[in-house]
């Protein structure tokens, strides 16, 4: 095992970085290094389907992180898309497949329909990775393509369950992983089964996942929140396995569930990693599992095969983008992405064969030509990326209907956040708020503020949280020292993010003074410095003098704060100054109070005039 993981491990540290430096994307790069290291070619790894199996954990991580960042009024939103445009995308295609098929070859007609449903699919794992490295994921465009994609796996179901109907002659026994628990069952329990699965998922996002997330982060404790974090998606696979539902589809609903969740974007960070290695370990999977010799026996079937599907489906593809009417930018993206067949057909593919509609060697076939067309999306994506790079870049600019995060991000929201986010809610103006406390989130939650839980001054979190495209971050924790870590990480990640920061001391405040950030408040200033105006009026001063020296005292306070700081660390230096700018203070005020009250005098003077005996002159 440890040899077969340095293999995997050496295979992408090499070409993915080679990959991206020519251009071709890391989803290109992983397929190379698959083809290279698999049985056909150097020969370093053997038969991939036990590790596709755990390698496709990946996909199904990809799915519910997805779901995390589309919440449901979102997915209300697409149900359009995901219905008209998916639903015409697999039904057309299969059709036009199966057609096909029928005119062209002699095969049974359950087979050319088994053939025309397993090759209407497109590969979630690979489309996906590409668009979002190229940051067109959240584009209008992304949208319908995921809408798309997301209708195929809720597809996969009703296909696994119509292939039966579909076999020819005796079935083969198997012991294949993916019989389910209650297909013995009468088909009417197996649906209450199936909707009682999805309600307990729904409800368990809604109600029971908050107090256990809760409970777990109370230890702060950042691994156990990754384990509970794996937990979730491994008790979803399991669940829907169970029940022979697609584990992918189980994930993202449950991601869309626990999307509206104040942990959602702790469980972005904390999966992100597995996600991005277990996909990678797909793509090698499906690198290392192209049957080269097959290609060598037959090299122009092969060919023709793969050249014929990703004809089929760019033209159904690009039918479909001018019936919706897409743009030309949109429509040629829409087609070129999704012209090629799925990882589930693979799935489709062994049960086709169990079940007789395929024979060995039309199953073979069939595997090397879906392979061979995922490994050339990427490269149509580059092609595309190349004619049409000025407007595909233009078009990632769109609005961002998927993830509505704020125009600022607001890290700690105790007392002192509260009332800078209150101001700025009032103002129209959209918040992502971040706290390291359970309790105080569970509190906020209660008077409806919506509040995510996570370390600000981790760099994966507050990137989830969208700083790289918020205007302004508002650091108002307590901590000092983290306050420093969450503004030193920001600069160093974010650098077009205006910072401004709550300073708890005076310590702090020369801290933050010489991290030049675009404003700092300090807590306790502004409330004392009014209190100390209110108590002048109580001591008999009038309202106008009292403010008078109020405003004095912060001029000359904050001009005390930018001479000071220079000194701080030099005890005996910054001893001397302040004893001298406290003298400068009460020779100040008392200056002011002289002027003041020469100025109340002259005043007095010329609006009552003195009165005097002296005769007037005749």
């Amino acid at each position: 095992m440890l040899t077969s993981a340095l293999i995997y491990l050496c295979a992408a540290v090499i070409s993915v970085p080679i990959a991206k430096r020519l251009g071709l994307g890391s989803v290109l790069g992983y397929l190379i290094a698959g083809v290279l290291i698999g049985p056909f070619a150097l020969a370093l790894v053997g038969d991939q389907t036990e590790v596709m199996h755990f390698a496709e954990f990946g996909v199904v991580m990809m799915l519910f992180l997805i779901g995390l960042e589309l919440r449901p009024s979102r997915l209300w939103q697409l149900r359009k898309p995901i219905l008209g445009l998916g639903g015409s995308q697999v039904a057309l295609t299969a059709l036009v497949i199966a057609g096909l098929l029928i005119l062209s070859t002699d095969q049974p007609w359950q087979t050319n329909l088994a053939l025309g449903l397993t090759l209407a699919l497109s590969s979630t794992a690979i489309v996906l990775q590409s668009l979002a490295e190229r940051g067109q994921l959240k584009t209008q465009t992304g949208q319908n393509i995921f809408a798309v994609l997301l209708f195929q796996d809720i597809a996969v179901i009703p296909i696994l369950a119509l292939l039966p109907l579909l076999a020819i002659g005796s079935i083969a026994p198997s012991n294949d992983h993916g019989g389910s628990w209650i297909s013995q069952l009468p088909t009417y329990v197996q649906v209450l089964v199936t909707i009682g699965t999805i309600a307990l998922i729904i409800a368990g996002g809604k109600t029971i996942s908050a107090p256990v997330f809760r409970f777990v982060a109370e230890s702060h404790l950042r691994e156990v929140f990754t384990a509970l974090s794996l937990l979730i998606v491994v008790a979803i696979v399991v669940l829907m396995n169970a029940i022979g539902l697609s584990p992918a589809l189980g994930a993202f609903l449950a991601g869309v569930v626990l999307a509206e969740s104040e942990f959602r974007h702790e469980l972005e960070v904390d999966i992100e990693p597995f996600k991005g290695l277990l996909l990678g370990l797909f793509f090698i999977t499906v690198g290392a599992g192209i049957n080269f010799q097959l290609m060598l026996d037959a090299p122009l079937t092969v060919v023709a095969c793969v050249v014929a599907l990703v004809l089929v489906k760019l033209a159904v593809l690009a039918l479909l983008s001018v019936l919706f009417r897409f743009s030309r930018n949109q429509g040629t993206l829409f087609t070129v992405a999704l012209a090629q067949g799925g990882e589930f057909a693979f799935v489709l593919v062994s049960l086709c064969s169990q079940l007789g509609i395929f024979d060995v060697q039309l199953g073979g076939l069939v595997t090397v030509v879906v392979a061979l067309s995922m490994v050339m999306s990427p490269l149509l994506l580059v092609m595309h990326e190349r004619w049409f790079g000025a407007t595909a870049q233009s078009s990632s600019t769109e609005a961002d209907t998927i993830d509505s995060e704020g125009e600022v991000i607001i890290a700690g929201y105790g007392r002192f956040g509260q009332i800078i986010g209150r101001l700025l809610q009032a103002q129209g103006y959209r918040l992502t708020i971040l706290d390291h406390s359970p309790s105080q989130i569970d509190l906020l939650r209660r008077f409806g503020n919506k509040v995510f839980y996570g370390d600000a001054a981790r760099h994966d979190l507050l990137e989830a949280a969208g700083a790289a495209d918020a205007r302004l971050l508002v650091v108002a924790v307590d901590d000092p020292d983290k306050s420093l870590d969450i503004i030193k990480m920001a600069q160093r990640h974010f650098p077009n993010l205006q910072i401004l920061a709550r300073a708890v001391d005076r310590r702090h405040t020369y801290e933050l003074m010489r991290m030049n950030i675009a404003g700092i408040r300090r807590e306790t200033f502004d409330s004392a410095l009014n209190l100390g105006v209110q108590a002048l009026r109580v001591l008999g001063n009038s309202s106008e003098l009292a403010q008078r020296a109020g405003e004095l005292f912060m001029a000359h306070d904050e001009e005390s704060l930018r001479i000071l700081s220079n000194l701080w660390g030099d005890d005996k230096s910054y001893g001397v100054a302040v004893r001298q700018r406290m003298e400068d203070l009460s020779q100040v005020l008392m200056n002011d109070r002289k002027d003041r009250d020469a100025i109340n005098t002259c005043h007095a003077e010329l609006k009552h005039p003195a009165q005097t005996d002296a005769v007037p002159p005749a």
